[in-house]
């Protein structure tokens, strides 16, 4: 009875693992990553997403914003701005001291990279970005973007546009940073 009740543990035991094995490769083939981007419904592979390297120039001008007297939104407040494709700042509170838009031209830059520079530090915020214009209509191209803190700025924020198709592209943005 004891060698039954052996070989009848092993078997389950095999059992189990042979369906474990066989789920995770069932899992792994309906993983979406798996796919092609075809399959999935996304687009192509997209570019890196470094940030331009911080100029010296870049960094007196992040220090001389962090000295100017005005005081950080109070906890539940948030800063914002409304930036345009070519990086002049439309709209703004008054913590945002200046928006830029890198060169393309410069190597290591690309087309829809900007920065925006507040007199506070911005290390720990929320920050938050969305395609959109000032206009009357206010019917933005369409598109996607991402922000980051600034590398090596604590009271600055990077912000990436693309195209719809994930490609690099300068477009119109909102950025709220919520203290």
């Amino acid at each position: 009875m004891a060698t039954f009740l052996k070989r009848k543990a092993t078997v389950v035991a095999l059992a189990a693992l042979s369906l474990t094995l066989a789920g995770g490769g069932i899992a792994a083939a309906a993983n979406p990553a798996a796919k092609t981007a075809v399959e999935a419904g996304q687009p192509g592979a997209r570019q890196p997403g470094h940030q331009p390297a911080v100029t010296a120039a870049e960094s007196r001008a992040a220090k001389a914003a962090l000295n100017v007297t005005l005081a950080a939104p109070t906890p539940g407040l948030v800063a914002w701005a409304v930036v345009s494709a070519n990086g002049t700042l439309l709209q703004h509170s008054a913590n945002v001291v200046s928006a830029k838009k890198f060169s393309p031209s410069v190597p290591g830059q690309f087309a829809g990279q900007y920065q925006v520079t507040l007199d506070y530090d911005v290390r720990l915020k929320s920050l938050h970005a969305t395609i959109g214009t000032n206009d009357p209509a206010n019917v933005p191209p369409g598109g996607e973007v991402s922000v980051a803190p600034r590398y090596l700025t604590p009271n600055a924020v990077f912000v990436q546009t693309r195209s719809s198709s994930g490609g690099y592209a300068d477009r119109p943005f909102h950025l709220v940073i919520a203290n």
